[in-house]
């Protein structure tokens, strides 16, 4: 099951122990990359087109909870 993103008027929090600042996530990207290699072969990423990006889960660096993540409003979101 897909989590939700936060936005700029939401963020990640814990519902087991509160934490609102130190999560492991793990996604799922399809992107575009336009890679230049140097003559010594070193890629550098120049463009990048992400064509889909979704958040599979999100784990509670604090407690270890995977199911127990919810969007809740930023401080200061309705100023």
């Amino acid at each position: 099951m897909a989590v939700p993103l936060p936005t700029d008027r939401t963020r990640w929090r814990c519902t087991l122990c509160g934490n609102l600042t130190r999560f492991d996530v793990t996604r799922t990207s399809k992107v575009v990359e336009y890679l230049h290699l140097d003559l010594a072969g070193e890629p550098k990423v120049e463009e990048r087109e992400v064509l889909s990006d979704s958040v599979d889960s999100v784990r509670c660096r604090w407690c270890n909870a995977v199911d127990q993540i919810e969007l809740v409003d930023r401080p200061g979101a309705d100023a």
